[in-house]
């Protein structure tokens, strides 16, 4: 009876399973969400955009034509955050997903995040909204900002996890969404990309076979 609070803790080896939530997401649902659809928007973003220079971003031309190759190197990213829209929170997996994003863009021979502390920095001395960005003057403004810390950008990344709940009586589904936006800073031009898990909840062990697998039971 002492025994009730005890705790058991082990390492994960590399090609352990993730462990899957039993009341919310976890990292068997985010983890494949975020590789999928940052290779889904990086195999369709174009490899070489104009570098806008702190000198030229009051006076860059927001209509102009995108996709000369660059001598100076890869595209700059800046990924301005995840917003959460789902019926969860995600508590410590944010900052998590944020990092996993960041990680892989970075590792993309074409592409180079700015760090985070820069973007927060920018958007502080600003004084702008992350949805403030899509306006041309607002996006030269902040362009501007990085600039004078010696991070020029070329690309804005949003994340935007959403969620959908189907319920029926004691089992629930949920269908998570992460959506990746890709903004051109120079032309406002962007790029969309989504993954998708369903996801099914129930009270017993039996309720997936009844519910999932064994041809949806009569409610």
């Amino acid at each position: 009876m002492g025994c009730a609070g005890r705790q058991y803790g082990h390492i994960l080896a590399a090609n352990d399973k993730d462990l899957v939530g039993s009341h919310a997401a976890g990292a068997a649902t985010w983890n494949p969400l975020v590789d999928e659809s940052v290779a889904k928007l990086l195999g369709r973003c174009p490899p070489a955009v104009q570098t806008v220079s702190f000198e030229s971003a009051n006076a860059m031309q927001m209509d102009g034509q995108i996709g000369s190759a660059l001598a100076s190197g890869p595209a700059t990213v800046c990924f301005i955050g995840i917003e959460n829209k789902s019926a969860e929170e995600m508590v410590d997996f944010k900052d998590q997903l944020y990092e996993r994003i960041d990680s892989q863009i970075n590792s993309a021979e074409t592409f180079r995040c700015i760090s985070r502390r820069m973007v927060d920095a920018a958007l502080v001395e600003t004084r702008l909204r992350p949805d403030a960005l899509f306006l041309p003057e607002n996006r030269a403004q902040f362009a501007a900002a990085l600039g004078r810390q010696g991070a020029p950008v070329d690309y804005l990344l949003y994340a935007t996890i959403t969620s959908g709940t189907t319920d029926r009586n004691k089992t629930t589904q949920r269908d998570y969404l992460l959506t990746l936006e890709m903004v051109n800073l120079h032309s406002g031009d962007f790029l969309k990309e989504s993954a998708t898990i369903r996801k099914g909840y129930s009270k017993t062990r039996a309720g997936k076979w009844w519910n999932f697998g064994l041809g949806q039971g009569d409610g």
